[in-house]
């Protein structure tokens, strides 16, 4: 398990900037639209390759639906407008809040209640994230409403991982999540073809180019599927404290990449979200 949340801390977190890079050039619902789809041809192939069914059984697509709606839908068409008005590294961060909101929704939903390591480990994670975000409150107030995007992905997230989690599947990890981005996709999809035009792809770069087929396969056939295999293992809240040091590997490829600021507050900020994914992953390592 830390092997795993390791290769997804790292992916997602330098998936941040390839976003960031591709949102600029295609927009940000035509990126996510054309995201979620390869990605899920992507998916499938590799279930079928694995040996996998692909078939759901009858009414199962139903029940996913609004799963998917939220897990997906929710936290691609929100980031993605919000990746359009903040830095890539400063929404990583915002995104992150996410063990905060699975921990209320899983205490909703699953009745979950967690034990001394958890309870340490989630303030201790946040505090961590809190570090990392301070310094741009002020300009983050400048442009709340990406802000307020970003967050509310968060929480779409969040509640996506908790409903999943509590679940009855018959379907295998890739199966699932193939389906889950091609049921979720289709609300990104809706608002693409109701908000934004259609890009002038001759002028698409390679960077632009490489962001999103970056996004479309590390990121989303690879690091996705990792973090449903994940869900159905552990408590969402566990998951989600488990990579808070993505938004950090986020702020560091975003400054190398793009060049946007950096300063020594990631190191302050490992100080906090270190030991608290060594809390929660130790024991059950």
């Amino acid at each position: 398990m830390p092997l795993l949340v390791a290769f997804v801390t790292v992916f997602w977190g330098l998936n941040w900037p390839a976003m960031k890079v591709a949102v600029a050039e295609l927009g940000p619902l035509f990126f996510r639209s054309i995201n979620v789809y390869l990605a899920a041809a992507g998916i499938f192939l590799l279930a079928r390759l694995s040996g996998e069914r692909l078939a759901p059984e009858p009414g199962e697509l139903m029940r996913l639906f609004p799963v998917a709606l939220v897990n997906v839908g929710g936290w691609h068409l929100f980031t993605g407008l919000g990746l359009a008005r903040i830095e890539g590294g400063r929404a990583a961060v915002i995104a992150y809040t996410m063990p905060l909101w699975a921990a209320l929704f899983g205490r909703m939903a699953l009745g979950e209640r967690h034990g001394v390591r958890t309870l340490l480990a989630l303030p201790l994670g946040l505090l961590g994230v809190l570090v990392l975000v301070a310094p741009e409150r002020e300009l983050l107030g400048e442009r709340p409403l990406g802000a307020l995007l970003v967050l509310l992905g968060a929480m779409s997230w969040a509640l996506g991982a908790v409903l999943t989690r509590a679940g009855q599947w018959s379907l295998r990890v890739f199966a699932l999540t193939g389906w889950q981005l091609v049921l979720g996709g289709v609300v990104v999809v809706v608002g693409w073809l109701v908000s934004d035009p259609v890009p002038d792809l001759g002028a698409l770069t390679w960077r632009g180019v490489v962001g999103t087929l970056y996004a479309s396969t590390f990121a989303l056939v690879l690091c996705f599927a990792a973090f449903i295999k994940m869900v159905m293992l552990l408590s969402p809240t566990v998951v989600g404290i488990a990579m808070l040091a993505t938004p950090v590997v986020g702020l560091v490829s975003s400054a190398w990449l793009l060049g946007e600021p950096l300063g020594l507050r990631e190191v302050g900020a490992l100080a906090f979200i270190l030991p608290a994914i060594a809390l929660v992953l130790w024991r059950r390592s």
